[in-house]
This record gives structure tokens, C-alpha cells and sequence, in this order.
């Protein structure tokens, strides 16, 4: 596939977008995939140029005077050869050594699906979904908080996979834990590839871990093209303030090594981890990713990497972290205009939230966010669908919500179309006035596709939504969610392919012990 996608999903950027074929889809066309989104409306910028390049220079002298702990032999080893001043894990660098090696990063790639229709770009005016990842927790079709299973992360990448609008199936949406840990990961790349034909994400916990990925992936992809070609995102932190320890380093030397790129995101709690100020937490936010893209390039230079961030403030009276708030969504549209600066593809988040239900709470932290990283200009928009609980918790509901609320966002980030202004007009002069328009050949034309009418929320009458149950938008969700499953079909991978897999999953296991040491 092209990056513009197939024709069924063309339409959603275009000019039918969120009408017929977005309900269609939303019904549960397994076959209708959305395309990369690409945005036709400008980024917001929020603070001038100016202050941009005074969050950057300080970000710099940070670097240079401070510096950033590599908790890891071989990355101080990687960084005296470039010629950093390091002393024991401390590294401090120069910024010209510094933007150089940013300046390698490019500036979009292409992330490959082992459905070539599922194929996306990354980068510029690209923007792709991603569900969360990582929840030890789920909200469960019976509205019941439980520990995640592997059935319960089969069926996310199952609803991933439905979901027209999400791009890539991530990883660990749930943990399973009903899988010993040694042997999690294995299950969980099994499970991302075999229900779904979309992107995905790697495992970082260790490096054996991530080469047992970049081995799954071989299996799927071949040996050859996973050497040099994107399958695969995964996730690194920096874990604030200002260090990238072992086990994030192991996994980004293995990624990088096979060109696979890496989000390079602190997780920082502004307030705790970071000074209680926006514009200060983004400067050493900032600081921290730019190291960590910056050594992607001495493990491969000109490996494609995503700049990253994930900034939540924190409740000073109890230090609990919270989503949706303005503060957030403000250091949102900073690392926006700082990606711009140095033409880094870039990742945030988008739903993600505090409350503990799919309920009014999710809804306006969900969409204070989301709002934010569209107009901000984010590439990779993770954390788009299922997230409640701080990401302690994957809702089924919240998830079948989300998805539904990214049609409305394709359709919002696509832009205004005049393609039928001229008809328009011509209706009103056909009608003029205290005449209706439902009636009219333009309307009978354009109903089902004029406007986004998303299917799970309620706007018809007291009288009528007590008739049919007086059900919430959680319930809805979670319905919906139950019919999505039951419309699934498996997109068959090869056989031999999966045959490769259940045995390298197999053998692995064997070696593997069921408890950590």
C-alpha cells in the first residue's frame, strides 16, 4: 500500500469522512482500514519563536552543565569515543556534538505492517492512532475491575485490529498476568501478530526480550527486511530527572542496531520528578529526550527515532498523577513547536486519563488532550484508546468510545472541503426562505456523509432513550465492544509463518524459567 492508504480508506480523509464508511467501519468491517491521517489543518503554536528557542538553549546548558546519567558500561563507553565529557555514569554534551547527532534523525519513515495495507508514515503532517499500553488492570465487559489475562490482551489486539481509525496494535495493551513474567513477552508479540495484520510495538524489559521481538519479527517480516525496514515502535523513558538507566539502554542498542525506531519519551511527573513549572519541566524534558535520541545515532546513525514525551502534573496535595489538564496539554503544544525546530517525528499521548470509569471525567480529560495533540501536530498519538486509571487500567468500554471519538477526530484534522459549496448554495436559493432542506437533491446526496454522527452517544429524546433501556455511554461501550468481538475474523497469517512462530514461542519457553530471579 501506498501511504495514502487503500481507496475504501482514502474516503475518510476526504471528503466522505466520518459518514457512511466511518459508521460502516465502526459496525465492524474487519477489512476497512483507515489511512495515515494526514493533517490539513495548521498547528497551533502557543508561545513565539523566541520562546521556543529559549526553552531549546536552555535545554543545551542543561546538557552541557548538568549532564545525564548512562547507567551502562558500554553506552559510557559509546559516548568517551564521541568525545563527551563523562565522568563515571555522568555524561555531559557539548551541543554542537549534540544537535549534530539530532540533525542524523530523519524526519519521517515509513512503519511497515505485515499487512502492506496497513503500512503507515510517521513523520510531518502524518498522524497515527495507537491504543495504551502497560495496564496491569482491566475493566471488563461485565464492568468489573480484574487482573488482565492473555484471553483479555487476545481480545484488544482483536478490537485494535476492528477498529478502523487505530493504525497499530501496540503490544502490551494488558498485561497478561496470568503468564509467568520470563515468558510474558512472548506471548504478548505472539498475541500482536496473530490477531492483527496492523503495526506494533516491541518489549524493552530486557535485551533478551527485545532480540526475542526483533527474532519475531524476522519470522513475519524475514531476516532480510527487518534488518533495515521500521516493523516496530517500542518505547523508551528516561526516567526523570535526567537518567536513562541499563535496561532502557539494552533494549535501544538492540532496536537501534536493527534500524527499528525508538520513542525516546521521559516519564516525568511534573512537580515530583520535574520543577513544579510547565515551561521548566518541558526544558529538562526536553533535555532528556534529545540525549536519548542523540545516542540512537552513535548505536546506528541515521536510524529513524521519535521524540517523545510523557508529562502529567501531579496533585500536590497528594501526589496522585492527573490526565486531562490544561498544564498537560499546554507542555503538549512545547514539545510540539520543539519537534518542529529540529524536524523529529514526535509522540505524545492522547486519551489518557485519571478516572477510574468511562464516564464525564474520561470524556473531558480524554478530549482536552486530544484536541491538543492534534493541533500540536503530533505524528505517533499514543494512548488513544482504552486507557483509565492513570494507565493502571484498560477498559473495554472506554476502549470502543475511543475509537469511536477518533473517527470524529480523523474527520476534524482532515479539514473543511468546498468540494460541494457550489451545490450547497444552490440549494439555499432552491429552498430560500422558511423552506427545509431535508427534501433537497443535495441533501439526498450528502446526508449520511455531511456530518460526523457517531453511533454509541444519545441524542435522541428523554422519552425515547428511556424506551430503549436509559443505557449510559459505558454501557454503549461496552456493548459495543461485545459486538466488535463477536464480528472478528483472524487475518490469517501464512502457515508456515505461524507455524515458525507457536514453535520459536514454544522452544523459548523451555529455556525460560516461570519466576524471576
Amino acid at each position: 500500500m501506498s501511504e495514502t492508504g487503500t481507496a475504501s480508506g482514502q474516503a475518510i480523509g476526504g471528503r466522505r469522512g466520518g459518514g457512511r464508511l466511518g459508521r460502516k467501519a465502526l459496525r465492524g468491517a474487519p477489512t476497512l482500514s483507515f489511512p495515515t491521517l494526514v493533517r490539513k489543518i495548521p498547528v497551533y503554536q502557543m508561545v513565539p519563536d523566541e520562546a521556543v528557542e529559549l526553552i531549546h538553549q536552555e535545554s543545551l546548558s542543561i546538557l552541557e552543565e548538568v549532564g545525564c546519567e548512562f547507567r551502562d558500561d558500554e553506552a559510557i563507553a559509546i559516548w568517551k569515543a564521541a568525545g563527551a565529557d563523562v565522568t563515571d555514569t555522568r555524561v555531559r554534551i557539548d551541543r554542537a556534538l549534540l544537535m549534530e547527532l539530532v540533525s542524523k534523525v530523519p524526519s519521517e519513515f515509513t512503519l511497515h505492517a505485515r499487512n502492506p495495507e496497513r503500512t503507515v508514515r510517521v513523520g510531518g503532517d502524518n498522524s497515527i492512532f495507537i491504543p495504551m499500553y502497560g495496564a496491569p488492570y482491566v475493566r471488563d465487559l461485565d464492568n468489573n475491575r480484574r487482573y488482565g489475562t492473555l484471553a483479555d490482551l487476545n481480545n484488544f489486539h482483536k478490537l485494535a485490529y476492528m477498529a478502523p481509525p487505530l493504525h497499530s496494535s501496540s503490544s502490551i495493551i494488558c498485561e497478561p498476568m496470568d503468564i509467568p513474567v520470563p515468558k510474558r513477552h512472548l506471548h504478548i508479540i505472539h498475541s500482536a501478530l496473530k490477531y492483527s495484520d496492523k503495526p506494533f510495538m516491541g518489549i524493552v524489559t530486557s535485551k533478551d526480550r527485545a532480540e526475542d521481538t526483533m527474532e519475531m519479527a524476522g519470522i513475519v517480516f524475514g531476516k532480510e527486511f527487518v534488518k533495515d525496514n521500521p516493523v516496530l515502535v517500542s518505547i523508551t523513558n528516561c526516567n526523570s530527572p535526567l537518567v536513562w538507566d541499563a535496561t532502557m539502554l539494552d533494549a535501544m542498542k538492540v532496536y537501534a542496531r536493527h534500524n527499528q525506531p525508538l520513542i525516546l519519551a521521559p516519564f516525568a511527573l511534573c512537580g515530583a520528578s520535574t520543577s513544579a513549572s510547565a515551561v521548566g519541566a518541558v526544558a529538562q524534558v526536553n533535555a532528556e529526550a534529545l540525549a536519548g535520541v542523540a545516542f540512537t545515532q552513535l548505536v546506528r546513525p541515521d536510524s529513524p527515532q521519535i521524540y517523545g514525551q510523557f508529562m502529567v502534573t501531579v496533585d500536590m496535595k497528594t501526589g496522585a498523577p492527573m490526565g486531562g489538564t490544561p498544564e498537560a496539554a499546554q507542555m503538549m503544544y512545547l514539545m510540539g513547536a520543539l519537534a518542529r525546530k529540529y524536524r523529529l517525528p514526535w509522540r505524545t499521548s492522547g486519551f489518557h486519563v485519571g478516572s477510574k470509569l468511562n464516564d464525564a471525567q474520561a470524556g473531558y480529560e480524554s478530549n482536552m488532550l486530544m484536541h491538543a495533540a492534534i493541533l500540536a501536530g503530533a505524528n505517533y498519538i499514543w494512548h488513544s484508546a482504552g486507557w483509565l486509571e492513570a494507565g493502571l487500567t484498560c477498559g473495554y468500554s472506554k476502549f470502543a468510545t475511543d475509537c469511536e471519538q477518533l473517527v470524529g477526530w480523523y474527520k476534524y484534522a482532515g479539514g473543511l472541503s468546498f468540494d460541494d459549496f457550489k451545490e450547497a448554495l444552490a440549494a439555499i436559493r432552491e429552498v430560500g426562505p422558511a423552506g427545509h432542506f431535508l427534501g433537497t437533491q443535495h441533501t439526498l446526496d450528502h446526508f449520511e456523509s455531511a456530518f460526523f454522527m457517531p453511533s454509541m452517544m444519545d441524542f435522541n429524546s428523554f422519552e425515547q432513550w428511556n424506551a430503549e433501556g436509559a443505557k449510559d455511554h459505558d454501557t454503549r461501550g461496552r456493548e459495543k465492544a461485545r459486538a466488535m468481538l463477536g464480528d472478528y475474523e483472524e487475518p490469517k497469517l501464512d502457515e508456515g509463518i505461524a507455524e515458525a512462530l507457536k514453535d520459536f514461542v514454544a522452544r523459548r519457553e523451555e529455556r525460560l524459567p516461570d519466576t524471576v530471579n
